[in-house]
């Protein structure tokens, strides 16, 4: 689960236009699917917007400070 965004493909070819006065098909979306791919549909969403990925999980940021003496 921790490396959802590496699992997603994106299909370009799917499109579609809509009147935002039309009502959502959502919820009979997500109803029609398991808990674990709605919790794997949240996971993903949290790593795409909160910048994490396969790339930054494995980034340490370490700081070292050091003191001189000036001569």
């Amino acid at each position: 689960m921790s490396n959802a965004i590496s699992q997603v493909r994106l299909d370009k070819t799917a499109f579609s236009v809509v009147s935002l006065t039309d009502e959502p098909e959502d919820e009979a979306y997500w109803l029609s699917k398991t808990p674990q791919e709605r919790l794997n549909a949240m996971e993903l969403v949290l790593q795409l917007n909160s910048g994490y990925g396969p790339a930054t999980a494995k980034l340490q940021r370490v700081v070292e400070v050091v003191e001189f003496e000036r001569s």
